[in-house]
């Protein structure tokens, strides 16, 4: 997977995100990833339907990936798991 196709999901609003994915097509990516742990899981799904639905119709969700991501928290050194989630958006072929 290509970083420069890659929109990580955070704490901005949800059409910062939409626009940061149609910006990557605009800039003739053929496909954009949405990543996200956590609570941004749904923001992602949400990223992804709002750019498939109302900014590119000629788009289509092409893969959905889940997993479950270990991280260390430094303050007490133990080990929790997060849900991940990789979502990759494509143009329709013509």
């Amino acid at each position: 997977m290509a970083e420069e196709n890659t929109v990580y999901i955070g704490n901005k609003e949800t059409m910062a995100y939409v626009m940061a994915v149609v910006n990557q097509f605009n800039n003739a990516s053929d496909e954009v990833f949405i990543k996200a742990r956590g609570r941004a899981i749904s923001k992602a799904v949400d990223v992804a339907e709002i750019t498939k639905n109302r900014f590119l119709k000629n788009s289509e969700i092409t893969e959905i990936v889940t997993d479950t991501e270990e991280i260390e928290q430094e303050e007490d050194d133990r080990t929790v798991n997060v849900s991940s989630m990789s979502i990759t958006l494509a143009l329709k072929p013509e």
